[in-house]
């Protein structure tokens, strides 16, 4: 009977699994025609309607589960041979390793991984290695043997959409000029020289990308190929970018997940860690959108890293929170956040508001700006690894999530997010170059946060971090809304000289009342860094601005934030928006 029972269990989880690949891929393969249609707020609904998936799949299957095997449905002994059965069943998938995160997820929700054990689900894959047979089959290989004007011309070709190119000559003559600008000697009609592009496009927002690299001999470069729709019937090349570094900034860990049909997912991770060896697998399984086997990709890195080091995890750097308890391990890229039991009553928020909040995040635009975070229940570490101080801490402040159980800490709910310099940190120690650059981009990111109907609440320094690009990411959700609930007033003038004086505000406040005038002073203590401040972005400042942005989202356009720099873009200008957040 344990047989049949494992039997069962392993052909209701992968028709579990089946059924979502087959939804996730539905939305996904619309994306293109959403590009071609410019349908900007059906990209935004699909995005989330994707994210949403597969918890519901999950769900669902396990529901199953309760009513085809009850009595079987908790007995350890049949999820083993259920393990076993469904090893087998996925072992000829091309997906099978996104196929055990499922089983994972499924065994989870019902042992409330108390039992995370290799016997009983994948904590180690058992997939096969990418083979370089798999990575062919995902990639068209280009060579310059008609010269460099034939070749990208082919690309473009190659990747048609329903309308056509606006100025197909034009975009190649970019591209190439580009190309040699960036690339020099490496791009030229060499018999060396190849160009291999993935065979699926990457969607997201209002942009799709070519991915891909050049090689010739031993050196390898990136090659992407943004192109946008001028919103006339007509696609364009805007961008060319064969930097690591400004390829790596497309791929962050805070921007939307790519709309990119992916049926050999690891191939796809393979190629991709080619141009960027630096990012870890799970960032980049989570930018094509598999963000639950990124957190199965996380947890192996994890404990992998464990068994490496000796170093205790330790309070984060920076103001400590009055909603989370932030830590962190010295020697890894993670910080781990937990929410307080009782929050500081200057927070007029909750639990259950604060996990709203960081929900909102994920699922919506984060347009380069808001970190990614992962959400994860019954954490398990070794109580070891913790410094005294740090688990007093969380022992104390939130109890009801926080327990040590012989040599064990496990917190049963917690987010984690990439470790970055706290923005009031890093300016402490900045030369005035670096000052400078750092305060126009937290500006920029203000106002890119804003174009994507965001406003942070809390503006303070230490809720900005800052990545190893110098880039100003916003990390702290407790506060954050949409941009359209706020209502941004001026400061009515004085009635009498008495009114600057008194205690109390001398004109009513509302509940969601917002006085852009009180940013320089409420942000900025050291008046040298205000001065300089309002000089890059003083327009922060004004009510009107603000009401600039919200008049645009109310009707409905939708912002471009690019993932690239200004001088990136081609010189062609074509269906630019009214209001233009700026770019990075």
């Amino acid at each position: 009977m344990s047989n049949q029972w494992g039997q069962c269990i392993a052909s209701s989880v992968l028709e579990g699994f089946a059924n979502y690949r087959s939804t996730f891929t539905y939305i996904t393969l619309g994306a293109k025609k959403r590009f071609e249609s410019a349908c900007w707020l059906d990209v935004q609904q699909a995005s989330m309607d994707r994210i949403n998936l597969y918890d519901d799949a999950v769900a669902a299957v396990t529901d199953c589960l309760t009513q085809e095997v009850a009595q079987g449905y908790t007995q350890l002994s049949i999820w083993k041979d259920a393990k076993r059965f469904y090893a087998e069943l996925v072992r000829s998938r091309t997906d099978g390793e996104l196929a055990e995160t499922f089983f994972n997820s499924i065994f989870c929700r019902i042992f409330r991984h108390y039992e995370i054990k290799p016997e009983n689900l994948f904590v180690f894959s058992t997939q096969p290695k990418v083979k370089a047979a798999d990575e062919a089959s995902i990639i068209i290989s280009y060579r310059p043997a008609f010269g460099l004007v034939k070749m990208v011309d082919r690309i473009l070709m190659d990747f048609s959409f329903a309308i056509p190119y606006a100025d197909r000559r034009q975009d190649v003559v970019n591209i190439i000029r580009t190309a040699q600008h960036q690339l020099g000697f490496v791009f030229a009609d060499s018999k060396d020289m190849e160009i291999d592009i993935i065979r699926s496009v990457f969607f997201r927002n209002k942009a799709a990308y070519l991915v891909g690299r050049v090689r010739i001999r031993e050196d390898t470069k990136p090659f992407i190929i943004a192109l946008m729709n001028n919103e006339k019937g007509g696609i364009y090349v805007d961008a060319l970018i064969t930097d690591p570094d400004e390829v790596s900034i497309i791929f962050s860990f805070t921007r939307s997940y790519f709309m990119v049909d992916a049926p050999v997912p690891a191939a796809f991770i393979a190629f991709l860690q080619d141009l960027l060896p630096w990012k870890q697998r799970y960032e980049l399984y989570n930018s094509i959108g598999f963000y639950k086997h990124g957190k199965t990709e996380f947890y192996r890195d994890f404990v992998q890293h464990l068994d490496k080091t000796d170093d205790q995890f330790v309070i984060a750097p920076g103001v400590r929170g009055m909603v989370m308890i932030a830590f962190t391990l010295p020697s890894s890229q993670t910080v781990f956040k937990v929410i307080k039991d009782n929050i500081a009553p200057q927070k007029e928020v909750n639990k259950e508001t604060v996990k709203k909040k960081y929900y909102l995040v994920k699922m919506h635009d984060r347009v380069g700006r808001m970190a990614d975070t992962q959400e994860f229940s019954h954490f398990v570490f070794p109580t070891d690894r913790f410094h005294p101080e740090l688990l007093a801490e969380l022992l104390a402040d939130a109890p009801s999530v926080v327990r040590v159980v012989d040599d064990l800490v496990i917190i049963d709910h917690l987010y984690t997010e990439r470790r970055m310099i706290p923005l009031n940190l890093y300016i402490k120690d900045a030369t005035e170059q670096q000052l400078d650059a750092v305060l126009d981009d937290f500006g920029n990111a203000i106002k890119q946060l804003a174009a994507a109907n965001i406003f942070p609440g809390d503006m303070l320094l230490k809720n900005f971090g800052v990545t190893r690009h110098g880039r100003i990411v916003f990390y702290d959700y407790d506060e954050i809304c949409y941009l359209t609930e706020c209502n941004f007033r001026r400061i009515p003038p004085p009635r009498f000289p008495e009114d600057e004086m008194a205690a109390e505000p001398w004109y009513s406040v509302g509940v969601n009342d917002v006085f852009p005038e009180e940013f320089a002073i409420f942000i900025f203590a050291d008046t040298r860094i205000r001065k300089c401040f309002t000089e890059l972005h003083g327009d922060l400042f004004d009510a009107s601005y603000w009401q600039r942005i919200q008049q645009v989202i109310r009707e409905k356009e939708v912002v471009d934030v690019f993932p690239y720099r200004r001088k990136r873009r081609l010189a062609r200008r074509m269906g630019e928006p009214r209001i233009q957040a700026r770019e990075e």
